[in-house]
Formats: structure tokens, C-alpha cells, sequence
């Protein structure tokens, strides 16, 4: 079918932020003394959140007892002073937003990071900038596996739910695109971790890069 929209996700997605996202975690870590937490655990939590990558950091067993506002703040600080120092596009997104540009199907950017954190992110790369229809976490009062989110930018672009595909790297990505009547792709270069069973998520397409998604389109 040919979509006339095509909504992203954002971290895992459009961009692999995991990087500046560890250094935050284990800059806490350190602070706090604790050991830091390798890439390839850092990274499957990267999609879910400042205190879900804490909890993973300090672990299960220590962190019901930690002052977790403190530890989150710390965290923030850190990630907005240092957002964009290791985040880059994934490979083919650019190319693949300027042909979407090029071939007049609207995009836009609908994560579960708070307005205060996505927006500085996305002026650090200029296609990313100038999207249209930017909904994030906090723009409603619910968040993705919701649907509303997806809904409100679909309403932005001036286009019906059901043109629309929905792309994203998570389970929730999936959930809230089925709830709003959209078609569904996995990201599947994002932060899935390998005992996940993406197959379940029952997506209608599994894309391993953008450029294949792009076939899709």
C-alpha cells in the first residue's frame, strides 16, 4: 500500500542514543561508587527510560532502597549537558527522510522522552529539526503503548490514521501503532534485546535497516 505518513519513534530508531545515555548512567554509577555497566547491557534498557537503565545499573536487589529522584536527577543533569555527544542517525535514515521529503509523504517523531530533553536533542541534526508533528512523552497525559500520541500527530499531518505506518524498536511501539489503526513496522537495528521474541509482537513488517524499510514505503 502507499502511506501517505510515516511516524517514527525516536531513540532506537531514528537515532542510536544509546551511547550518550550510558555515559549519564555510569557517570551516576561512578559517583555513587558502583561498577559501570557495559554497552551491551546499557543498551537494551536505552529504550526504556533514565530510571529503568538505574534500576539495571544498581541492581534489582539495591534499588528499592536508593532515593531514585536523586539518582534520576543526577542522571538528567548529565544526559542534557552531554545529549548529543556520541548519538548519530542510524545508517540509511537520513537518505530515507529525504526521500520521503522528495516524494511528498509527510513524517513525523512521536517518543516517550519528555519535551524537555527530545527537543534539544533534535536541534543538533537538522533534518530531525524541521520535523512537522513532534509528540513526545510527556505531551499527553499518556504515553505509548497508548495510542493518542500516534493519533495527535496523524491529526497534525492532516492525514488519516489508517495512511499512516508507524515505526519503532519496542514492544510498545507495536501496541500503541495496532491501537491506532496504523500499520506497523520493528526496527530492527534498535535496542531489541536477543532473548525478545519480535515475531510475537505481530508487526506488519520486520525491517533489519532502513533502507529496507524504505522498499516498504
Amino acid at each position: 500500500m502507499t502511506f501517505q505518513a510515516v511516524l517514527f519513534d525516536l531513540d532506537g530508531t531514528l537515532l542510536n542514543t544509546a551511547d550518550d545515555l550510558g555515559a549519564a548512567l555510569n557517570t551516576v554509577l561512578i559517583k555513587h561508587g558502583r561498577q559501570p555497566l557495559s554497552k551491551a547491557l546499557y543498551t537494551v534498557e536505552a529504550s526504556n527510560g533514565s530510571l529503568a537503565m538505574l534500576r539495571a545499573g544498581f541492581g534489582a536487589k539495591d534499588w528499592p532502597s536508593l532515593n531514585h529522584t536523586i539518582l534520576q536527577q543526577q542522571f538528567l543533569d548529565y544526559y542534557l549537558a552531554n545529549i548529543a555527544q556520541h548519538t548519530h542517525y542510524y545508517p540509511a535514515i537520513e537518505s530515507l527522510l529525504l526521500s520521503l521529503n522528495e516524494r511528498n509523504i509527510q513524517w513525523g517523531i512521536v517518543t516517550n522522552k519528555p519535551t524537555f530533553l527530545t527537543l534539544p536533542l533534535l536541534q543538533h541534526f537538522t533534518l530531525l529539526a524541521e520535523c512537522k508533528a513532534v509528540v513526545c512523552g510527556d505531551t499527553l497525559q499518556v504515553a505509548k503503548p497508548y495510542p493518542e500520541p500516534l493519533l495527535l500527530a496523524a491529526t497534525r499531518l492532516d492525514v488519516a490514521p489508517s495512511a499512516c505506518l508507524y515505526v519503532g524498536d519496542a514492544q510498545r511501539d507495536i501496541q500503541a501503532g495496532q491501537a491506532a489503526q496504523m500499520k506497523t513496522a520493528i526496527a530492527n537495528w534498535g535496542y531489541i534485546a536477543s532473548t525478545d521474541d519480535i515475531s510475537s509482537w505481530h508487526a506488519d513488517f520486520i525491517c533489519t535497516d532502513a533502507q529496507q524499510l524504505s522498499n516498504y514505503i
